[in-house]
């Protein structure tokens, strides 16, 4: 048996008056995803607990049986181990994003415009976290280039319960109220501050105001937390785990539970990453793996900067590029198969942010011809079934069951909603 996962980051919306009253995931072309859904186990999940925060990290550590509530540690030591750096158990990781905050006003009036800094290159972001390493980095911390906007700041002996604010929450918001305070936030503030005025005059923001794009004008930390640990995907399961992605923090997951992860070429977490080398490494790795875990950061990034058309656009492109291609494969080796599909959480276009609504998911298995009423894969289509399963790190055990329907319906019987 063979097993395609496939995370679609934030797919899952609200309907839009934009779409004519759709979520994107209705007003989306998505052929595959609908035929299949129409022959396969569907229902919703929650894959962050109550209580916790409706981050990607928490989400996708139980898409992969990792109980959020044990092991959610926070997402930046997660990207640290996918960028190689070796955390000591003093050093705290916090992740630091490359913002873009207006012009006018002191700093603490200035307003948070963009989380992404215009999905900003990893190039143009590479000169930046260079710059405030040799400005701002010392034998306590140091600065390290992620992808795009995404990046981490290592800190000896710092802090790693301070509460920080999340950019993607808070845009077109003054960032006064949300900025670090008190005594524990000052040494955060103060190196906030500080990155702004060595970064808003830099020769790659000059550039990119010129050119008509937002300036990456200030560092913003957030999300702390030590080194990682997870039990062997392999060792739970019995099955040999890729995964595959351009963020680094689902790479961290991967390499945290043994899982190989694989590098794909143009692959940017943006909507114009390179959807059929995804799905080309995913064939690949299906040849000598049990299990492809294939994520796809574009829906939500659609949602954080408030694209409908685009979101919908995205979801198409996985569906023709990515999922279509896979199955294709899939059907033609000789081989059982299962294909589970489904967001890690919501990102609605009205919010520009996470939230915590149970997702639609289905679970395809190619020994079973079942139909049932889904006529597409749709929020409200899976609601309706009335599948209900309230803790994301069961998903796992139900998909590698047997029979995935009968071990769905004991779990949503036997555990009481979050």
């Amino acid at each position: 048996m063979k097993y395609f996962v496939l995370v679609c980051d934030g797919m899952a919306d609200r309907p839009l008056a934009a779409l004519g009253g759709k979520t994107p995931m209705e007003a989306a072309e998505k052929p595959m995803m609908d035929a299949l859904a129409a022959k396969s186990l569907c229902g919703t999940v929650s894959n962050v607990p109550t209580g916790m925060v409706p981050e990607s990290d928490t989400a996708n550590l139980a898409i992969l049986s990792y109980d959020p509530k044990i092991y959610s540690k926070g997402r930046s030591p997660l990207e640290a181990m996918s960028m190689g750096l070796a955390m000591q158990p003093d050093e705290t990781a916090y992740r630091c994003n490359v913002v873009t905050l207006s012009d006018d006003g002191d700093y603490d009036d200035k307003i948070m415009l963009d989380h992404s800094a215009d999905e900003i290159s990893t190039a143009e972001a590479d000169e930046l976290i260079r710059t405030l390493e040799a400005k701002l980095g010392s034998d306590m911390r140091h600065f390290y280039t992620g992808v795009s906007y995404r990046h981490c700041l290592l800190w000896k002996d710092g802090d790693d319960t301070y509460d920080f604010a999340r950019p993607h929450d808070i845009i077109g918001k003054r960032i006064g109220p949300y900025l670090p305070s008190g005594d524990r936030g000052k040494p955060f503030y103060d190196l906030m501050r500080a990155s702004y005025d060595i970064l808003k005059n830099h020769p790659v923001n000059v550039a990119r105001r010129n050119a008509g794009k937002h300036p990456a004008n200030s560092a913003w930390l957030w999300s702390p937390g030590k080194k990682p640990a997870l039990p062997s995907f392999a060792d739970k399961w019995g099955l040999r785990g890729a995964v595959i992605s351009a963020v680094d923090l689902i790479k961290g997951i991967g390499i945290c539970a043994g899982c190989d992860v694989i590098e794909v070429e143009g692959a940017t977490g943006n909507f114009d990453t390179n959807y059929r080398g995804k799905a080309q490494a995913a064939i690949d790795a299906l040849k000598d793996h049990d299990l492809v875990y294939v994520h796809v950061e574009a829906p939500d990034e659609c949602g954080h900067r408030g694209e409908a058309d685009v979101k919908a656009a995205a979801i198409e492109r996985i569906d023709h590029e990515i999922l279509s291609v896979v199955h294709k494969y899939l059907s033609q080796s000789g081989e059982d198969y299962k294909i589970m599909v489904l967001p890690d959480h919501p990102t609605p276009i009205e919010l520009r942010t996470h939230s915590m609504e149970p997702v639609p998911f289905f679970i395809y298995d190619s020994r079973s011809g079942k139909q049932n009423d889904i006529e597409s894969f749709t929020e409200e289509e899976c609601r309706k079934t009335g599948l209900y399963i309230p803790r994301g790190h069961d998903l796992m055990q139900i998909l590698t069951a047997d029979d995935s329907a009968k071990e769905a319906a004991k779990l949503s019987a036997e555990l009481p909603k979050e």
